[in-house]
């Protein structure tokens, strides 16, 4: 009988860093995010809070046009599949990547927000459509970023 295994992740977070997408020799999209997601824990011993945050590297197959509206700071939901690749670097050392091949991608956010509202959101999900009426590609004012108070910049992102 052959055994069963399930391969999904599910993740809510913040985007680190605008979405990349470059193309394949065949002319494939493939987009490239980072998207943070923090957990947050009250010490037992010293009685105080304390916050992890958590980086992962997504990968988003033939979804060009959503690029534009996956900007640093955006909370997004994403649902995928763990994938690790390996390649040699150019020491010939072989390098392990462990990342997530997105197979659902959903913008978060109330109306307000700049997000979809429940009547459109599977339409405008699937058509890419803007949060807001902010002009694409536009970054989140500092106001609005969800790291401000945590201290953490680009130089903490891992690549």
């Amino acid at each position: 009988m052959p055994s069963r295994s399930v391969n999904k992740v599910i993740l809510i977070g913040n985007l680190g860093r605008d979405a990349e997408t470059k193309y394949t020799a065949s002319g494939t999209a493939v987009t490239r995010f980072s998207v943070a997601t923090t957990r947050s824990w009250k010490d037992q011993q010293t009685n105080e809070w304390k916050e992890e945050t958590n980086w992962t590297n997504i990968v988003l197959w033939k979804q060009e046009n959503l690029a534009n509206y996956l900007t640093k700071g955006k909370q997004i939901y994403i649902e995928g599949r763990l994938h690790t690749r390996s390649y040699d670097d150019k020491d010939g050392k072989k390098v392990y990547a462990t990342e997530v091949i997105a197979e659902e991608v959903i913008l978060l956010g109330g109306k307000g927000e700049g997000g979809f509202d429940s009547a459109s959101q599977a339409a405008n999900r699937a058509a890419g459509a803007p949060r807001s009426g902010k002009p694409a590609g536009q970054g989140a004012a500092a106001e609005d970023d969800p790291f401000s108070g945590m201290g953490v910049t680009d130089d903490d992102v891992p690549f």
